[in-house]
């Protein structure tokens, strides 16, 4: 069986590039196409396969500016030719799904979230923009739509994410998506020898997470100002410069270091503060996997993987004053969140069986290929 793996681009690892290494491993021959590829910031796993990219990455400074490339995408995907590949499979938060099949080829697409600047976040984008980005865009995003919505209907059978995103698949595609939560590598996480060790009342909170607008470090940082409590606020993005200049010296910032590192940190933390709404959100599980609790805010992909009182706490306003009050909970109950219960919670989000599962709903869909209604008729795996 000939198989091809469609990921939007190659730029850096992230949720979407786990997700894309489980495929690397089900389907070791398989070719990928991608619109830019940045080969040192790629895991091994994934320079093992054939790799080829569009036509954008040869555009200037593609690596960097593929973002202002998204109007060219469309034609970029479909001058890709998939002709002879029995399974496709796309990976998709930006534009990947768009591409052209034949018609005995079985197209799944794993949909990371439905393009976020063209449909949820759109106003959210304009107003971060500047007001040329902002001019071409409104020109733009309203012949990407009508693009992204016919592509949904080359889709034989979609997967998400989460049941949020399942929700915004129905929404903006008018499409039914079966449910399997991406891979967390828990056992990255976990202490080598089994033995968690709760931190103590001065270890600092962490931030997670690359600094845009969305994942909203601004609302961390405006509720540690308030309360003076330590908060270490660990990545990079856009916004950096920005933040820093807001945060008091209760607030340190360090750059994402190595998978070494980042472990070492989640580890040593009091516990993740999560205040952003987002598609699913892997950090959640990779703390909770440390036998961290987590305090998040309750939107988005974070009802499915805290479990409120057990694993974490929630907080339901999007302002300081409510993070500090969901904060203050943590800390008057602290002793209850025990490390080991919160880490077992994270396990079965693991790798292992991410792939197990994904491995047997594509045997599935292959094996009933020809059978009408297959995907609408499929359980939820969770």
């Amino acid at each position: 069986m000939r198989v091809a793996i469609v990921h939007y681009w190659l730029v850096g690892m992230r949720g979407g590039e786990k997700v894309l290494e489980s495929l690397c491993r089900l389907f070791p021959q398989a070719d990928i196409y991608t619109h830019v590829l940045k080969r040192d910031a790629i895991s091994e796993r994934i320079l093992r396969h054939n790799i080829r990219t569009t036509f954008i990455a040869k555009l200037p400074n593609a690596v960097k500016w593929y973002q202002k490339y998204l109007p060219l995408m469309p034609l970029a995907l479909e001058q890709l030719d998939l002709r002879g590949y029995d399974l496709v499979i796309s990976s998709e938060s930006g534009p990947a799904k768009g591409v052209l099949t034949d018609q005995s080829c079985t197209h799944i697409c794993y949909c990371h979230s439905p393009m976020r600047y063209i449909w949820d976040f759109y106003q959210d984008y304009l107003e971060s923009a500047g007001w040329l980005t902002r001019t071409a865009f409104r020109y733009f995003a309203g012949r990407l739509r009508i693009w992204d919505y016919a592509c949904a209907a080359r889709v034989d059978h979609f997967i998400a994410n989460s049941k949020n995103v399942a929700e915004r698949i129905h929404k903006h595609y008018r499409r039914e998506a079966v449910v399997l939560y991406p891979p967390v590598e828990h056992a990255r996480f976990c202490p080598a020898d089994g033995n968690f060790v709760t931190p103590d009342a001065n270890a600092p909170y962490v931030f997670l997470g690359q600094l845009v607008s969305y994942k909203r470090a601004d609302l961390a940082i405006r509720a540690f100002n308030a309360s003076g409590r330590r908060l270490l606020i660990i990545g990079d993005g856009e916004q950096r410069k920005h933040l820093q200049s807001i945060a008091d010296s209760n607030i340190e910032f360090c750059l994402r270091q190595g998978d070494a590192e980042t472990v070492r940190l989640l580890g040593d933390a009091r516990a993740l503060i999560f205040p952003g709404a987002e598609d699913f959100g892997i950090v959640p599980l990779e703390a909770m996997s440390a036998g961290r609790p987590v305090v998040a805010y309750a939107r988005g992909g974070a009802l499915e993987t805290v479990k409120d009182g057990i694993t974490g706490l929630f907080f339901d306003q999007p302002t300081p004053a409510s993070l500090n009050a969901a904060i203050d909970r943590l800390e008057a109950r602290y002793s209850e969140f025990a490390p080991q219960a919160i880490s077992g919670w994270a396990a079965q989000f693991d790798v292992s069986v991410f792939e197990q599962r994904l491995a047997e709903y594509i045997d599935g869909l292959l094996d009933q290929k020809y059978l009408p209604g297959v995907l609408s008729n499929a359980p939820d795996f969770w």
